[in-house]
Parts: C-alpha cells; sequence; structure tokens
C-alpha cells in the first residue's frame, strides 16, 4: 500500500512540475475587492493545491478525534468484557497459588519428603 501511496504521490507532482513549466504567465487573482495577486499560473496551482492537501488534512484529524471521542456502542461492550474477563483471570491465579501442592506421582513425594525432614 506505501508503494502505491508514493506512485500516485510522485504522479501528481511530476504532473504540477511538468504544468508550471509549461504555464510561466503571470495571471492575477483577485482575493476580495482591492486585493489583487498577480502570480505564474503555476505557482498559484502549487498553493492551491498545498491549501487543498492542508485542508483535507485537517478534516482527515477532525473526522478521526470524532470517531474516537464517539466509540461504537459495541466496542465499548467488548472492552468492557474483556476487562471483566482479565479480573477472572487474575483472582483464579490468585485462587490457583492458594491451593495446597498435590503430592507427586512415582515415588518423588516421598524422596521430597526425606529431603524435608
Amino acid at each position: 500500500m506505501k508503494q502505491v501511496n508514493f506512485v500516485v504521490i510522485f504522479v501528481i507532482c511530476l504532473a504540477l512540475v511538468l504544468f508550471g513549466i509549461e504555464n510561466t504567465t503571470p495571471s492575477v487573482i483577485h482575493i476580495v475587492q482591492g486585493v489583487d495577486f498577480e502570480a505564474p499560473l503555476s505557482v498559484e496551482l502549487i498553493v492551491a493545491a498545498g491549501i487543498g492537501a492542508t485542508l483535507a488534512w485537517v478534516f482527515s484529524v477532525w473526522v478521526h478525534l470524532q470517531g474516537v471521542a464517539q466509540k461504537n456502542p459495541e466496542v465499548q461492550q467488548r472492552e468492557v468484557r474483556i476487562q471483566q474477563l482479565e479480573e477472572d483471570v487474575e483472582r483464579y491465579r490468585v485462587e490457583l497459588e492458594q491451593l495446597p501442592m498435590l503430592p507427586q506421582a512415582n515415588g518423588q513425594a516421598e524422596t521430597d519428603e526425606a529431603y524435608v525432614q
């Protein structure tokens, strides 16, 4: 997927460069009444593309933050269930540690008892 993203970005940048080489004629942008901006068409296109990319990134971050803030109820239920299961596992581990050890088979218990006495 990274290679596909790289190819797409490379092709767009290459197209912008080729467009910029061919379009060096100055053009005027009227921002508001009385404010004009004159620059080559290629520069104006690159600035517009940069502003568009920045707005797309800001929108993407905004949507991601909204998704994190409003988690799916199923995801929240699963997280609660996972937490309950982790607590159960920990409780069972403590209970197993408190149980007395069972004697070993095949005469091992006798040899262990000899060392204990």
